[in-house]
């Protein structure tokens, strides 16, 4: 099928141009490819593999609960796997329900989710209990792991979990020695259900659920906002993964956010004229303060929760390692006898990986006998186990596994450090506090706590001038190997990579060089579920089985067992953007992408829209297949013009140094490198017009545009900024010290990056400058743009604004969506 396009040069109406977007969606509706997502493997009774993933099924628009059942190794096998449905089709629509409540909005707004229906769930592998949040409930249902090749199981009808608080029920949580017992966060507390019982029980009693947040600063369970923004953990409570002598225990986080400034926003509910409250830890500001607490409780014979009691640490983080300003990341040793945190500083150039004895909770704080100074073997540890400091920041991840230690003293593990540059592999044996005939003689108070890790062994399994990638790892402990994803071969494709702890630095790529991977592991690392694209090809999924020849990496061999989705032929070529590198003025290789218009000619130049983003933490050019998500760029293209875009330097996947080119000056460096190669392209390709050039992005690409329009008028002839930053003194502390560092400590950073000082270089001219901004966004709050209109206005200086009062900073919503698409449209050809 050829897309219809309309030369630029004719100008519609409002009426037409809603026309031509909804027809361009309807048209690249090809170009939605559901792919699963969130995969996790079952073993069955009779050998085989389940594979449960969420996706749309046939015929269907919401997310849903999916499985597929791969033979067992002594079965043939087939090219395509049969997907069912693990949930009636007739359960009751989720997304039309209307009941998403402000926390469940706020959750899928911080994770980017924009999908409808089931978002995510849990499952207890062993048991086939499933658990999901939906419509402001929990829900489950138990598979019993049917399976057959010619019948297969009718789909399961979930029941509500029988709950007393009529609030949102979110972030549910298997107990995996126990699955009748789910653990949830309900008004930012920690409730446990017995599924089975009915027995419902609230543990923590933080947060007393006053209407105004100035007189209710306290949540369990819940990380800040901070730190589900900037750091990516959405889950507050950790079940221990193994129950001793019937005694069941939660560690959890209180957040007090107390010393935070609360902002007021216009309600979600339009019509109502309320407005809500949202705290907001502005840069230089106070941030939330985090306390690790404990719960223990016993399930009695009647399935009743009792013996509640509630633990606190005996000295608090704060105390023990007063530099520490965020708990990045929280969990158990598997053999549950010790919790593991990380700890940075605020100017996140410090992390320390800690290990606390279970002890060290208790209800009271006296420890030491009145007539001796002994602690003795069941007495508190604390222990660093690993120190890591960068001059630059320390970027955090999720690279830490521990592994079976032989040593009483000793603890094992590979983690994952920048120290050369460039994220690779280690393996680190640390010690543990020492013992002397089982008791440690003490002169202080405090002696038990070691504030300097002794590592024993460092050893580097990887290294070189690529990065690994810092979302997951894969441990065969049997054969010593480890699986990671990384970007060896090329920075714009993600591949599967084996390296063996027995023979360090040999490293093996598993996957095809040309795509791009996304892989899933099952616990006993003996199949995989891989997802890949490239830039030409939609993606697809295909299950393989891992065997081995022997222990080294060269043994390991992957067999393909079929596709859970095939990669369908496109329906036009014209949807295919092309890569290009180009060496800048600094000697530094930068890749761009272009997506040609669709009534391109030989001969002729194009109106060009350079989409931007250009800070840190995004990757926008890569060898991935260009679907929904880049619905925009495709649409312009599809509409005559031509649209790049360019990882400047900053960018993320290519190294500590290459990222930290803007640290202390955002705003104030990144546009050099996208000039640069722009003008490289108008000179290589010779169809990009460069007196008819915008410049368009969200977020940090909206600030950049600003910024664009500011330093290069002479480039740029228009800018569309969306929800754009224009002082960092206004966006978060996480996320902006990281890379600006405290503002006392780098104003001049903070004045020349802010745009509010440039108001008097915007140009003079009409129609040149379109803002748009979400009136709800609590992510770049709508007081940037309140800032920047002001300060036009004073200024005389001429700018266009479209305001979306009920949107936030994805602007999710359809209709405001496409409301978006055709204001861009609109502004675009009457003034490009």
């Amino acid at each position: 099928m050829k897309m219809e396009v309309k030369s630029t040069d004719t100008k519609l109406s409002w009426s037409d141009l809603k026309s031509v977007v909804n027809d361009l969606r309807r048209q690249l509706s090809s170009l939605s490819t559901m792919v699963p997502t969130s995969i996790s493997f079952r073993t069955l009774q009779d050998g085989r593999t389940r594979i449960y993933f969420l996706s749309t099924p046939q015929n269907g628009w919401e997310m849903t609960l999916l499985y597929t059942d791969v033979p067992n190794s002594s079965e043939g096998t087939s090219l395509r796997l049969q997907s069912n449905c693990v949930i009636e089709a007739n359960f009751p629509s989720l997304s039309s329900s209307n009941k998403h409540s402000r926390e469940e909005q706020l959750l899928w707004e911080r994770k980017r989710l924009t999908t409808w229906g089931i978002t995510s769930y849990e499952i207890h592998s062993d048991s086939g209990k499933i658990v999901f949040p939906a419509a402001s409930s929990l829900f489950q249902c138990l598979d019993n792991g049917y399976s057959g090749y010619f019948f297969k199981a009718a789909p399961l009808f979930p029941t509500k979990l029988r709950m007393t608080s009529s609030e949102a029920k979110l972030n549910p949580q298997i107990c995996q020695s126990n699955p009748d017992l789910v653990a949830y966060i309900c008004n930012h507390d920690i409730w446990v259900a017995h599924t089975i019982s009915g027995c419902n029980v609230r543990l923590t009693y933080a947060h007393k659920g006053d209407r105004s947040l100035a007189d209710d600063p306290l949540c369990a369970g819940v990380p800040s906002y901070v730190m589900q923004e900037e750091f990516n953990r959405y889950q507050g409570y950790w079940w221990q993964p193994l129950c001793k002598d019937g005694i069941y225990r939660i560690l959890y986080e209180e957040v007090d956010d107390g010393d935070v400034k609360i902002f007021c926003f216009p309600s979600s509910q339009s019509d109502t004229g309320e407005v809500e409250e949202f705290r907001f830890p502005r840069a230089g500001c106070a941030n939330s303060k985090s306390y690790l607490k404990m719960i223990e409780f016993k399930v009695n014979e009647n399935r009743q929760i009792v013996d509640i009691c509630m633990l606190e640490l005996q000295f608090s983080l704060s105390i023990l390692f007063p530099w520490m300003e965020y708990v990045v990341r929280v969990g158990w040793t598997p053999d549950a006898e010790y919790i593991w945190v990380q700890l940075l500083d605020r100017r996140q150039q410090r992390l320390d990986i800690i290990l606390l004895s279970l002890n060290n909770f208790s209800e009271v704080l006296p420890m030491y006998d009145n007539d001796t100074n002994s602690i003795h073997l069941g007495s508190p540890i604390v222990q660093v186990i690993l120190t890591q400091e960068s001059c630059i920041w320390v970027n955090v991840h999720d690279l830490l596994y521990f592994l079976p230690s032989t040593e009483h003293n000793e603890v094992q593990f590979v983690w994952a450090s920048e120290d050369t540059g460039y994220r690779h592999l280690y393996l680190i044996t640390s010690q543990i506090m020492p013992y002397t005939n089982g008791v440690m003689e003490t002169t202080e108070p405090m002696d038990y706590v070691f504030l300097q890790p002794k590592i024993i062994k460092k050893v580097a399994l990887t290294s070189g001038e690529w990065e690994v990638l810092g979302q997951n790892i894969w441990v065969d402990g049997d054969r010593e190997l480890v699986y990671f994803m990384g970007l060896k071969e090329t920075p714009i494709e993600k591949h599967l990579y084996v390296v063996s702890l027995q023979r360090p630095g040999e490293v093996r790529l598993l996957t095809r060089p040309g795509y791009s991977y996304n892989i899933y592991f099952n616990k006993e690392c003996t199949m995989i579920v891989a997802v890949y694209s490239n830039i030409q090809k939609l993606p697809a999924c295909q299950v393989f089985r891992l065997t081995h020849t022997d222990w080294t990496v060269d043994g390991v061999i992957l067999t393909p067992i079929g596709y859970l989705l095939d990669s369908i032929p496109l329906v036009n070529d014209s949807y295919c953007p092309e890569l290009y590198t180009h060496e800048i003025n600094s000697g530094h290789v930068l890749y761009a992408m272009v997506f040609k218009p669709h009534n391109f000619e030989i001969g002729k130049k194009y109106p060009t829209v350079l989409n931007v983003y250009g800070g840190p933490e995004v990757q926008l050019v890569s060898n991935t297949f260009k679907g929904m998500r880049q619905l925009r760029m495709h649409m312009l293209a599809a509409r005559g013009y031509c649209v790049i875009a360019i990882d400047s330097r900053g960018s993320q996947h290519r190294g500590l140094l290459f990222e930290s080119h803007l640290r202390g000056r955002m705003g104030t460096v990144e546009l050099s490198d996208q000039v640069e190669v722009l003008k490289w392209l108008a000179e290589t390709l010779g169809y990009i017009d460069l007196s008819r050039v915008a410049i368009h992005g969200w977020s940090y690409g909206g600030y950049l545009s600003l910024m664009g329009l500011i330093h290069h008028p002479d480039i740029f002839k228009i800018a569309i900024a969306g929800a754009p930053v224009t002082n960092w003194s206004l966006y978060d502390t996480g996320y902006t010290e990281r890379y600006m560092d405290l503002p006392e400590h780098n104003q001049q950073g903070y004045v020349e990056g802010s745009v509010l000082n440039y108001i008097n270089k915007f140009p003079e001219e009409e129609n040149r400058l379109l803002i748009i901004h979400g009136l709800i966004d609590e992510n770049v709050h709508f007081y940037h743009t309140s800032q920047l209109v002001n300060s036009m206005i004073k200024a005389g200086k001429p700018y266009q604004l479209q305001i979306y009062p009920n949107e936030r900073h994805s602007l999710r919503h359809l209709d405001a969506s496409k409301h978006y698409e055709t204001t861009l449209l609109s502004f675009l050809q009457n003034n490009l």
